[in-house]
């Protein structure tokens, strides 16, 4: 088979924008979410377009969930606090009755259902907030250049499978 230029330059394209992982990257993002917030909680929470239902689409915990923070989320009725708010939630610690402290910020995506990064297992104040917030800017822009990504390479595949030889 002869060198063919164009179809090594695609190969590489195509490797280069297929090396973000949409999982991984979502991953990343909490575990810096929990750091950036100085805790060992964090996570993103995605809502449905008609904004009824929240449910979690990634969890950040430390071993063993020593706060139950997964427990918590699914049975305090955050998500449907979620699913409904426009604005960053913040929710006080109250250690006993089981409430870890929680923040969450509104992630911008244009492309995407409305979505929350949050963090939690301690008290927060208005500076976590103005953080998180601006947190949930840059994870919405890496967000959106992964989709983009992933969107670009369905596009170069069917380039180079249309491409005549």
């Amino acid at each position: 088979m002869p060198f063919n230029r164009v179809d090594v330059a695609m190969r590489e394209l195509i490797s280069a924008f297929s090396g973000v992982e949409a999982a991984d990257l979502i991953d990343r993002l909490a575990r810096t979410a929990a750091a950036v917030a100085d805790t060992g909680y964090a996570g993103f929470v995605r809502v449905d377009p008609l904004r009824q239902e929240a449910w979690p689409v990634h969890v950040h915990a430390p071993p063993g969930d020593p706060l139950g923070v997964r427990r918590w989320l699914a049975e305090s009725g955050v998500l449907k606090e979620l699913a409904v708010a426009a604005e960053p939630v913040r929710l006080a610690r109250d250690a006993s009755v089981g409430e870890p402290g929680f923040l969450a910020a509104p992630v911008p995506l244009a492309s995407r259902d409305h979505t929350f990064v949050w963090v939690a297992g301690r008290e927060f104040g208005d500076g976590d907030e103005h953080l998180l917030s601006r947190f949930s800017m840059a994870a919405g822009r890496a967000l959106e250049a992964a989709s983009g990504l992933e969107a670009a390479v369905r596009l170069l595949r069917g380039v180079r499978a249309f491409r005549p030889a």
